[in-house]
């Protein structure tokens, strides 16, 4: 099985054009929002219950803004100064959309969050991004 999870992991093969501290914050919210997504469905899919319906309410309560914009509160003491600038940098992004069910705090707190999943993920900080989605599902459980 370890064996098809390799050959999964060539499936994202295409770099980003540029140096990931040069992209555009909300291009880094951008694929950190899918990378993000992808996890928690993967993680929702794991447990028992498959209804489509289950499925989507469980994944929604990880993936909303409010739920990013509470846990991004929880991870900044133990985020680096590299990685602050980089939630900095998502939550001063101008995307000029908002969220159907999110204040505008909310809201910007949530792309800070992708932007920085985004960072890791275009980083290839494989570990420090597995480190703070597995710190996402352990808070997450213990609310």
């Amino acid at each position: 099985m370890s064996e098809t999870y390799t050959e999964a992991a060539n499936l994202f093969v295409f770099p980003p054009s540029k140096s990931p501290h040069l992209l555009n914050p909300l291009v880094l919210a951008y694929i950190g929002d899918a990378v993000y997504e992808v996890y928690i469905r993967q993680y929702v899919i794991s447990g028992g219950n498959h209804r489509p319906n289950h499925l989507h309410k469980a994944a929604t309560g990880y993936v909303s803004a409010k739920a990013q914009s509470k846990v991004l509160d929880a991870l900044m003491p133990m985020l680096t100064e590299e990685e602050i600038d980089m939630v900095k940098r998502g939550r001063n992004a101008k995307s000029g959309t908002t969220a159907k069910n999110a204040d505008v705090l909310e809201y910007r707190h949530s792309t800070a969050f992708e932007c920085l999943i985004g960072y890791l993920y275009y980083k290839q900080s494989f570990e420090r991004l597995k480190e703070i989605l597995d710190f996402v599902l352990d808070h997450k459980n213990k609310a």
